[in-house]
């Protein structure tokens, strides 16, 4: 087995699997302290769920479950309950920002150059703080 793989404490276990559902329609669930521990391997690591190391189980019902347990609103649930148990339970945040810019957000290959060269040609002064700052320093104010 591998080290580097996240896996519930006994003890986290023990304050997580109260508030999990118990009616079980068809199949029985596999191991969930298994798929949860997938579950949060993959949101930690940022990895793809079909990337989930196989330990945890096949990707498909790691990622179903969290879904699913998300439409019901199991995560919710479980997030207020054990928040609740901290200072304010008015106010709880959560930050997963993750943000993907596309490789052209930063601008085109000619963009802010050409700009900058048709500027220059025209005779233009920079609007930069530096250069106005240069100006304040060497020009005597009249």
């Amino acid at each position: 087995m591998r080290s580097n793989l996240f896996w519930l404490s006994d003890e986290q276990w023990a304050q997580i699997e109260p508030h999990l559902p118990k009616d079980v329609r068809g199949k029985a669930r596999v191991d969930d302290r298994r798929v949860i521990s997938g579950i949060v391997h993959v949101i930690k690591s940022g990895c793809r769920w079909c990337d989930c190391p196989p330990e945890y189980g096949p990707p498909t019902t790691i990622y179903n479950r969290f879904v699913r347990w998300a439409e019901r609103g199991v995560w919710e649930r479980l997030f207020r309950e054990r928040a609740g148990r901290g200072r304010s339970t008015e106010t709880q945040m959560i930050d997963a920002t993750h943000v993907k810019a596309h490789r052209s957000a930063s601008g085109a290959k000619r963009g802010n150059r050409t700009k900058l060269l048709d500027a220059r040609a025209a005779g233009a002064t920079r609007k930069s703080t530096q250069s106005q700052m240069l100006r304040a320093v060497f020009l005597p104010s009249c």
